[in-house]
């Protein structure tokens, strides 16, 4: 992608200044950074005053918007060539496509002179019968079969007048359908009213039993909440569901206006001349064989895309609610993966996360060695000093967590302290390359003990490791794009590594690559000095790193912290490059930096104003203050877990009325679920949420968080479960709607979100029961021209 011209650049920054609060000035200073070089992280942080204060989310959109925009410049300068190729561009068709500012707009336009195979259209046009198209759409007194029969010409293929008029209409239905102004105006009103209709394909009744739901469904497109257009997509794409989009309540009255739109674009008056029949039947078939199939597939599109970078923010959100989840921090810990037949894996962890003992122990069936399994659990506990154990919420958690709950019991002088936590992605962690390189002597089955353990010392450190499409906090997650898909996780993991830091010395090369500048070859690389060095002592040694150049430095090394090092200032955020402005503080109050660091009083009586300069302004100087009166501050909130009530461990040990901890572990658009402790999410419906309208679930609660919830109902056969977090609602009784119809039943934690749409009982459309409307009679063609007129003026 060839950089734009400096003024098509301040175009493009004009264009998103607008749409992300900014002026043009901070866009174009934001752009230049980024085609430096420059990551977003580190343009937030440590480049203020360039950018005169864009927040990180702002430079996301900016970077997100900047690709689109440029891709659009690049696919305009390509039109713009194509059709002067041909010939065939004017001074006011460049000025259309100049003024396109959507990729959908620049493709209307360039559709006529779009290279394609022969249409009839264009073999009609090579017989000669563009004239007779022309001639009756301007004298429509002339009766079409007379006039055609001057066009008949076996030789060029017009056998009879039936051949010419079939011809001439081929013609005049092209020339519509690429007609960019009557596209625009059609997808626009389409767009407004159209309803998409779900109906069951044939004989897929019992096959396609889980959309049972969609099965006779209609629903405005411009209402249709993300999720549930993406069921019906799958729905579609597993061939279970047919789906259509009818050009309104009523479609014979739609189809009818659009035609009359259609009719009234081309200048067409039904006053009972000869060719009128004609002419509007050429209307009807425009709209009915070309326009409406190709806005359907059109508005399908952008409503997919829509919908799927909903589906992609809300997987961002969840993923960084639990990147940032409370970290357990340096505690020795002992994981425990659980299982049944294949028994429960067993992996102590020391303070740093180095793995000091592992054991499989079998307490459940078929084996019931129950005692043997304490035994050995007290042993390693007390031989390691183990303060921590994390059990995965897996097959057999509960049962697990009973086991560790009786432990803590009998031994009561060792403090121990159990914590479920969510063990989504071990697995796939287990059978990584980068598992089997970090403990290659280990069983598979171990290694996800060793993760469990881990992500409860530190959430971050840990799941950075796992490919963020596996952790499982997503909402369609498999039925959107995946390469937009990555591309935002990542950028999610890259946010959240860089706001809390990552400690240069004891961080993993998984983590590492995830900083500010630095590629997973040279996150290799320092991980190899490391090993061969022994320990960083300098922010400045990292520049001793093979491939870590300058330019790299300046991007990770405020990211990058050193414990203990011979500058104090290393274990900071302060960038190495502001380290002046500490030097003028130090000098001005004579007194050291490992004095200052800490010391808030001091701190805080300080005027950053004092210690600008020409490129450190107030709002980088504030930052230093901060970080010397709080150095290295964790941003994560403080560690605590959840209480699972004893005796209920099983979906069929619950009973309306319970009230229940739980953990949120997903948050999708219709509510949240969670994990109370038998297996089974339940679902907190939004209108459940709280005592007032909620609008997002994210306002109120996000992954991770504690919460206290009330059990509504049970459906053991369905395994779902309906939760409360508004005490005082009655159980039994549905919870008051506030707008969206959704499933109200928990589903598996597993692919909870991806599932949702399909499973809930309660999902249905805009009109009563889901049916589609009575359609009412179709309203006569000749009234089809005044119904557009009055819409014309409406709009």
């Amino acid at each position: 992608m060839q950089a734009p011209s400096p003024a098509l650049a301040r175009k493009i920054a004009a264009t998103i200044a607008d749409e992300i609060g900014a002026r043009p000035a901070q866009v174009e200073a934001a752009v230049g950074l980024l085609d430096e070089g420059a990551t977003v992280p580190f343009i937030a942080r440590y480049r203020k005053e360039v950018t005169e204060g864009l927040d990180d989310t702002q430079l996301r959109n900016l970077e997100t918007r900047l690709a689109y925009l440029r891709e659009l410049e690049d696919r305009r300068a390509a039109i713009l060539a194509s059709i002067d190729e041909q010939g065939k561009l004017d001074d006011a068709l460049r000025a259309q496509i100049e003024g396109a500012d959507s990729k959908s707009r620049l493709e209307d336009l360039y559709l006529p002179y779009k290279p394609k195979r022969r249409t009839r259209a264009q073999i009609a046009r090579e017989a000669g019968l563009e004239p007779l198209a022309d001639g009756l759409l301007d004298d429509p007194t002339r009766v079409p079969e007379e006039f055609a029969a001057s066009f008949v010409d076996a030789e060029r293929g017009v056998a009879d007048a039936k051949a010419a008029l079939e011809g001439a209409r081929a013609i005049l239905i092209e020339r519509w359908g690429e007609d960019a102004t009557l596209v625009g105006e059609l997808r626009e009103w389409l767009s407004a009213n159209g309803v998409i209709r779900a109906r069951v394909a044939e004989g897929k009744e019992a096959a396609g039993v889980k959309y049972r739901d969609y099965f006779d469904h209609a629903e405005p497109l411009a209402k249709i909440p993300s999720h549930r257009l993406l069921a019906l997509f799958r729905g579609r794409r597993e061939e279970f569901l047919q789906l259509e989009l009818d050009p309104g309540a009523d479609a014979e009255a739609g189809n009818a206006y659009a035609e009359g739109r259609v009719a009234l674009h081309a200048g067409i008056r039904i006053q009972g001349n000869a060719a009128d029949a004609w002419l509007g039947n050429a209307c009807r078939l425009a709209w009915r064989a070309k326009l409406q199939l190709h806005l359907m597939l059109d508005l399908f599109n952008q409503a997919r895309e829509k919908a799927e970078a909903e589906a992609i923010a809300i997987f961002g959100d969840n993923l960084k609610d639990l990147l940032l989840a409370a970290p357990a921090g340096p505690r020795v810990v002992l994981g425990l993966d659980p299982g049944l037949r294949t028994g429960v894996k067993v992996a102590a962890v020391d303070a740093t996360g180095k793995l000091v003992a592992t054991d499989t122990i079998y307490p459940h069936e078929p084996r019931r060695q129950w005692e043997q399994s304490l035994q050995s659990l007290a042993k390693l506990c007390k031989a390691h000093g183990v303060s921590l154990i994390a059990i995965g919420n897996g097959t057999a958690s509960r049962e697990t967590d009973r086991l560790a709950g009786e432990l803590i019991q009998r031994h009561p002088e060792l403090s121990l302290q159990k914590v479920v936590v969510s063990e989504a992605g071990a697995s796939v962690y287990s059978a990584s390359e980068l598992a089997a390189n970090e403990f290659p002597d280990l069983d598979v089955s171990l290694r996800g003990a060793v993760s469990i353990a881990r992500r409860l010392q530190d959430p971050l450190a840990e799941l950075v490791k796992i490919e963020p499409k596996s952790i499982g906090v997503g909402q369609y997650q498999h039925d959107v794009d995946q390469y937009r898909l990555a591309r935002s996780l990542d950028a999610r993991v890259e946010d959240c590594v860089n706001a809390v830091g990552v400690y240069v010395n004891t961080a993993s090369a998984a983590l590492l690559a995830r900083v500010s500048g630095l590629s997973s070859t040279v996150a290799g690389n320092i991980v190899v000095h490391r090993d061969a060095n022994g320990p960083f002592k300098r922010r400045s040694d990292l520049l001793k790193v093979p491939r870590l150049g300058e330019k790299t430095f300046e991007q990770c090394a405020g990211f990058l912290r050193i414990a203990g090092g011979d500058q104090p200032l290393d274990a900071s955020a302060v960038h190495p490059e502001a380290y002046p402005v500490v030097e003028r503080i130090v000098r001005e109050s004579g007194r050291g930096v490992a004095q200052i660091i800490g010391d808030g009083a001091f701190v805080r009586a300080l005027k950053p104003e004092r210690y600008t300069d020409e490129r450190f302004g107030v709002p980088t100087v504030r930052d230093i203050l901060r970080e010397l009166e709080k150095p290295g501050r964790d941003p994560r909130p403080e560690f605590k877990a959840a209480r699972f009530a004893e005796g209920v461990e099983d979906i069929k040990d619950l009973k309306p009325g319970m009230v229940l901890e739980g953990v949120v572990s997903n948050v999708a658009a219709f509510g949240a679920f969670v994990d109370i402790g038998v297996h089974q999410d339940g679902l907190v419906h939004i209108s459940a949420l709280a005592d007032r309208y909620v609008k997002d679930p994210r306002d109120v609660v996000k992954a991770g968080d504690i919460v206290k919830v009330k059990v509504l109902e049970v459906d053991v056969a369905r395994k779902r479960i309906a939760l409360t977090r508004r005490l005082e609602d009655a159980p039994g009784q549905p919870a008051p709607r506030q707008g969206e119809r959704e499933p109200r039943g928990g589903g598996a934690h597993t692919n909870a979100a991806r599932d949702a749409g399909s499973r809930g009982g309660n999902e249905r459309g805009s009109n009563d029961r889901g049916r589609p409307a009575p359609r009412q009679q179709a309203a006569p063609f000749d009234s089809a021209i005044a119904d557009a007129l009055k819409g014309l003026r409406r709009s």
